[in-house]
């Protein structure tokens, strides 16, 4: 009997987000949930990473409606599945149990079946309370293991001599196959009922596949998934070791949402599965009703498209393979089986190539960070006219990653990292010393604040970046709960209604807000439009001075947002206080006064986007 590959979907959700900025909108997922009913995936992930965020920032749309509409369509052909970040949920700041339970409880009741969760860390204490959860209000706990590798040091000729003469050498390997195989016992033992290899930036090559995916179905008795991505190249050579070596359970994207920055396509894999045997436990008919929807909805999506060119079409189930192409997967599996990487991926590259695959990102494997952090990288430094620092921000991580612990990149610390990188490489350019300028975020890294880093945080560095030499962990007592005004302008509802949207509230403050007051004054306008449009309030301004700028001022350090104001006109402060919290390339930075006097003028509101160099606040003469 051939042996049976269960294959979870990632189209819905981690494809559109990899390729197109996760903006499908509702009307389009509603386009291809009838097919979906009948396709026979083993899972369907659909929610969970930027979805619950995006949907409401962008489309204005509700994260819980989308949860359910995809759930009542497909009627539990499917699992659906979601992706956590364990006590960060989909957020950057740890989350009290209760607000663990109460989440995990609506996602199930909602239609959710498997939760994925994992940790930027690797921190199994931070995914346990999850597991528990999900396991106790009857869903699947997936407990994932973050995949990464030790970062590339450039030694100097004079390391070298000094290594050779018994001077520090460089650090042993950390993340081995035991390291990978202890992470996934553990997640086991915690009770997860399934684990993934997630390889979130494709850097698993397939010679490490053949050696780790043996040895953790040997150490687990529950599946095994893989999860991988086709940036620097290796994701479809990869994903086929992983088929080879036996893995449960496959992720992929159906054609026009595949390959690229996103997982392979399914219908690569299946010609693979095909010839090697193995039966795909999906219905590839339905699959190809399927492709035909995405491909128009995939034009629609082009002003977020990433890559700008389409796939060639192909149907596996009826068209016939040119010869010289169906001989590559020949030699692909051959190479595979007999572990001759570069002439796998060789084959694998010429199979994508053939189809107008985008090729390897050679900037992102020679990096070896996720593509989404190089890209978040590059658009910070636009952002500020100083694209020329890359090089020099893009050398620093491996320094900034190892002075913060070694930690794994992942959402969120491949951002934290990413933009401490290029903080340090600005902070050079302007001849000032590195961690000159610290985020919030990053600090609360060193301090402990996000849990257990792989390698210990050298006491000296944290003293440095937090001001004391103790690890501290995250307060669970310090969280305080959104508010949840009352909004007489839209008749007195209050701005979180039920418990669905106070969730909301509390993991996404700023964009549910803004989300959720956009629900309550279209509904009470719609009950009496012309009476409620003349009692509604007009948006107040961003003020502008008026009178010329005497006293000192607190420029903005760079193009931004305001997210706190700690102080008001007429407030006495002191030489250090924090006046302002910044948001500055996805990271919150705290603006400190450079001197102590009295506050005349505060230019900014709350939410406002400024210019760098843009006035914020004024003293006194």
């Amino acid at each position: 009997m051939a042996k049976k590959l269960k294959i979870r979907d990632l189209t819905l959700r981690d494809g559109q987000q990899s390729l197109f900025a996760t903006r499908l909108t509702q009307e389009q997922v509603n386009r291809v949930l009838p097919y979906y009913k009948k396709a026979g995936f083993y899972a369907m992930e659909v929610w969970g990473g930027a979805v619950p965020d995006s949907v409401m920032r962008y489309l204005n749309e509700s994260p819980w409606d989308r949860l359910k509409s995809i759930s009542d369509a497909v009627e539990g052909a499917s699992y659906l599945t979601a992706l956590s970040r364990g006590r960060n949920l989909f957020g950057y700041a740890p989350y009290p149990d209760s607000i663990l339970e109460g989440f995990y409880l609506e996602a199930i009741k909602n239609g959710l079946g498997i939760m994925r969760i994992f940790d930027a860390l690797n921190d199994l204490n931070n995914v346990k309370s999850s597991i528990e959860k999900i396991n106790a209000a009857g869903g699947i706990s997936d407990g994932a293991v973050c995949y990464t590798v030790d970062p590339h040091y450039e030694v100097s000729f004079s390391d070298k001599l000094k290594s050779f003469f018994g001077g520090p050498k460089t650090p042993k390997p950390i993340f081995t196959d035991d390291y990978f195989v202890n992470k996934a016992k553990g997640l086991e033992k915690l009770g997860a009922k399934m684990v993934t290899l997630k390889d979130m930036a494709g850097l698993v090559t397939p010679s490490r596949v053949a050696s780790l995916m043996p040895k953790l179905k040997s150490a687990l008795s529950v599946p095994v998934d893989f999860h991988t991505h086709c940036t620097p190249g290796y994701g479809l050579a990869s994903s086929l070791m992983a088929v080879i070596h036996g893995v449960d359970i496959l992720d992929t994207n159906i054609w026009y949402f595949g390959g690229g920055s996103a997982a392979p396509a399914i219908e690569l894999l299946y010609v693979f599965c095909t010839k090697l045997g193995v039966e795909m436990d999906v219905d590839m008919e339905v699959v190809g009703n399927i492709r035909k929807e995405l491909e128009g909805i995939r034009k629609e999506l082009s002003a977020y498209d990433l890559v700008k060119s389409f796939p060639k079409a192909f149907d596996p189930l009826q068209d016939t393979l040119p010869a010289e192409i169906d001989k590559q997967f020949d030699i692909a599996i051959e190479a595979a089986k007999q572990n001759k990487e570069q002439e796998l991926l060789d084959a694998c590259h010429a199979i994508e190539e053939y189809f107008n695959f985008p090729k390897p990102n050679l900037l992102v494997k020679e990096a070896e960070v996720p593509g989404g952090m190089y890209s978040n990288m590059v658009a910070q430094l636009k952002s500020l006219q100083a694209e020329h620092v890359l090089d020099d921000a893009m050398k620093l991580i491996p320094k900034v990653r190892m002075d913060a612990g070694l930690v794994p990149l992942v959402t969120p610390t491949s951002q934290i990292v990413g933009s401490q990188a290029v903080s340090c490489a600005l902070d050079k350019l302007k001849g000032n010393p590195e961690y000159t300028t610290v985020s919030n975020q990053f600090i609360a890294l060193v301090k402990g604040e996000y849990g257990e880093t792989p390698v210990p945080i050298d006491p000296a560095f944290r003293e440095k970046i937090t001001g004391s030499r103790q690890e501290k962990p995250y307060d669970m007592s310090s969280y305080k709960a959104p508010e949840n005004p009352v909004l007489p302008e839209y008749g007195g509802v209050k701005l979180a209604e039920n418990e669905q949207e106070y969730l909301l509230l509390e993991l996404f403050p700023n964009v549910a807000t803004t989300f959720l007051k956009g629900q309550k004054a279209a509904k009470y306008k719609a009950v009496e439009p012309e009476k409620k449009a003349e009692e509604a309030p007009v948006a107040d301004e961003v003020p502008v001075a008026e009178d010329p700028v005497t006293g000192s001022v607190i420029d903005a350090p760079m193009s931004g947002k305001v997210v706190e104001i700690h102080v008001k006109e007429g407030d006495e402060i002191k030489k250090g206080d924090v006046v302002i919290v910044y948001e500055a390339m996805k990271m919150e930075n705290d603006i400190s006064s450079p001197m102590a006097g009295k506050v005349k003028r505060i230019f900014v509101h709350v939410n406002d986007i400024v210019m760098a160099n843009a006035p914020l606040i004024e003293f006194e003469e």
